[in-house]
């Protein structure tokens, strides 16, 4: 071998050195950059060279600078990562969510306890002004309640909104870094080699990206990787980007959506197809969560203020002359939501009409509800999907369904319209007390009953409840006990000219009132043949309690959630149930988060136990490449001293 070829021989071994030393200090430099894989030089033996004694050995080549990357380990790593952002974004909100409904004297279940408690005060002093003025108070205190808690549910959709935003516009930068890294990798793509560090930051920026939202990746020949939403929508084209936006919601313009933005317009995002991410995580809780807290507390709200309206107008209250009481509580109204894709006219107004109307408020459920033309049924017939469960039923204008009265027309809506129909949702942020006057409350029953003084059996009347409004007070009722076995006669008569208006005959037996005129007159003990029982109209209101005692029996009555006349919570264990439900909502929240993250902590770990840098191992090969680099200088130097002897000798 000729001095010259041992010259090239050591030159390879240094240039070789020197690459594994550059690549071992280029992996200690960046052994804490996010993202960042290990590198290794890869080294090649040189061709041999012929000669009479066989091949002799040219040295060695670096042949490329590899990366440690399993590109398995990197997208299941991303993927975890997306379903613990999920969580995490829904769990915050979920906590915030919780406080909505606090337990003990900030609940709205004390509150109506409070109130009602003052009807049990005033039912004792019906004309006193300091009792009447504490029931106000309890009343707006309680209407506060329902009121703040419509103003928080507010104040979280604000969040989901601002949340998204900053969500959208992080997921569009590293869009836009992706395709820019796309652009660089492709350029230099012809050159052979793998542009490593290029690669690292796209895969990181694949990795950030994938926290917002769930997405997959394919590569291109050249290079480059199409990213796209985990419901099959491009994001990004080599280049080419095609921008996230948050827009309004089709069915609820005051909920967030998700679109993106493309040359034909916008391509809206279904919640239930993002499949992870950030973005799903609050998308979830906004459709899912928020409405059903919303509904609760709505369905709470508005069974209040309709039941206690009702009361009220039952009663008689201390105006001159004494009237209906008026109303007592105001709820935000029952709202029908046409879709934005909804057919319009002209002038840009929705063609189709549907109203709504609740008819019975202990029907209500904790829901919204769509409403379409039924693709199954003849015209005229419409199909509501109940949301909270899915119920579906076929309904036509006019139906009665869950307490609620749906009319549709007199222009009826195209086949592809659709409604979604809000009773209750919006009805707590609208709670209100509407009446200020004490005078107004209306503590006395317009009817009295009382027990004829000759009666000679041991009845005595237990209790006197008008149940409807149209109990009349001009007319006198009288019922007349025929035998002893509960046999009455009972009539009507007009209470100025005493002139019989109606009459008829009935059996009573204990526990069951006797039912007239638009009351129900209650009896204990046993009547006797010629016993008698009249109920006339309340002669001095301002000292009857009457409807103030019905007020407290308001407290014990199953009011919430009734099915048919059967079933249904009183108010406070309503309040109870909506607690936990929420409350059971934030634990599991809370577990599925933790349980994703230590999932993401476990696939992240094993994508570094193959990418990641281990400073130990370098320090090692640090040495061992320094020793190498040694070498191939000795060899230089034997190199040098041999040539220089040809030289001498020569000379």
């Amino acid at each position: 071998m000729s001095a010259s070829a041992l010259f090239s021989l050591g030159s390879k071994a240094m240039a070789a050195s020197y690459a594994a030393l550059s690549t071992t200090g280029h992996n200690i430099s960046n052994a804490n950059v996010k993202g960042y894989s290990r590198q290794q030089a890869e080294l090649a033996t040189a061709a041999g060279q012929y000669g009479g004694a066989g091949y002799i050995g040219k040295g060695v080549d670096v042949a490329t600078v590899s990366r440690a990357h399993d590109a398995y380990l990197t997208r299941e790593a991303a993927s975890a990562r997306s379903l613990s952002a999920m969580d995490e974004s829904r769990l915050q909100l979920m906590q915030k969510l919780e406080s909505v409904f606090p337990t003990g004297e900030r609940g709205v279940g004390h509150a109506t306890g409070e109130f009602l408690n003052a009807m049990v005060d005033l039912s004792a002093r019906p004309a006193d002004s300091a009792t009447r003025q504490v029931v106000l108070a309890r009343a707006g205190e309680l209407a506060a309640r329902f009121s703040e808690g419509g103003a928080a549910f507010d104040t979280l959709q604000l969040e989901v909104h601002e949340q998204m935003k900053a969500g959208v516009s992080e997921a569009n930068r590293l869009m836009r870094t992706i395709a820019d890294l796309n652009q660089r990798i492709a350029a230099v793509q012809g050159l052979g080699q793998p542009p490593n560090d290029l690669l690292d930051l796209r895969d990181q920026a694949l990795s950030d990206l994938s926290q917002q939202l769930q997405i997959s990746s394919v590569a291109a020949d050249d290079g480059s990787v199409t990213v796209m939403a985990a419901g099959g929508q491009a994001l990004v084209l080599g280049s080419q980007v095609k921008p996230l936006m948050v827009i309004a919601d089709n069915s609820d313009s005051t909920r967030a959506a998700l679109a993106v933005v493309d040359k034909g317009g916008m391509i809206g995002l279904r919640s239930n197809e993002l499949g992870g991410g950030a973005l799903a995580g609050l998308l979830r809780f906004q459709n899912d969560d928020l409405v059903d807290a919303r509904s609760q507390l709505g369905r709470l709200a508005a069974v209040v203020s309709g039941t206690m309206n009702a009361q009220q107008a039952l009663g008689l209250d201390m105006s001159d002359p004494p009237g209906a009481g008026a109303a007592l509580f105001a709820t935000g109204p029952a709202r029908v939501m046409p879709a934005a894709s909804n057919a319009v006219d002209g002038t840009g107004q929705y063609t189709g009409q549907v109203s709504l109307a609740i008819t019975d408020v202990t029907q209500l459920q904790a829901s919204e509800y769509e409403l379409r033309a039924d693709p199954l049924g003849a015209p005229g017939v419409w199909q509501l999907t109940r949301l909270q469960d899915g119920l579906v039923r076929s309904i036509a204008s006019g139906d009665e369904v869950d307490g609620l009265r749906i009319d549709i027309g007199p222009t009826l809506p195209s086949a592809g319209d659709r409604y979604l129909l809000q009773p209750v949702t919006r009805a707590a942020n609208g709670m209100e007390r509407v009446l200020d006057d004490i005078k107004g409350l209306a503590a006395a029953s317009p009817l009295s009953a009382s027990a004829a003084a000759a009666n000679t059996g041991s009845g005595s009347v237990a209790g006197l409840r008008v149940v409807s409004p149209t109990a009349n007070a001009q007319l006198n009722a009288s019922v007349s006990f025929t035998n002893a076995s509960g046999a009455y006669a009972w009539e009507l008569r007009d209470r100025t000219t005493n002139a019989l208006v109606s009459s008829g005959t009935g059996t009573w037996s204990a526990g069951t009132p006797i039912a007239l005129n638009g009351f129900e007159l209650s009896l204990n003990g046993a009547p006797r043949a010629g016993d008698v029982f009249s109920v006339v109209k309340t002669q001095f209101p301002a000292s009857n309690n009457g409807n103030a005692l019905a007020f407290t029996e308001l407290r014990d009555a199953a009011l919430v959630g009734r099915i048919g006349s059967t079933g249904g919570e009183t108010l406070t264990n309503a309040y109870a149930a909506a607690m936990a439900d929420i409350g059971v909502r934030v634990q599991a929240a809370g577990s599925t988060s933790a349980i994703s993250t230590a999932v993401a902590a476990q696939a992240e770990a094993a994508r570094a136990a193959k990418s990641g840098v281990n400073l130990d191992e370098e320090a090692a090969r640090l040495i061992q490449y320094q020793q190498a680099y040694q070498a191939a200088a000795k060899i230089l130097q034997v190199a040098q001293t041999l040539f220089q002897a040809l030289l001498d000798g020569a000379g």
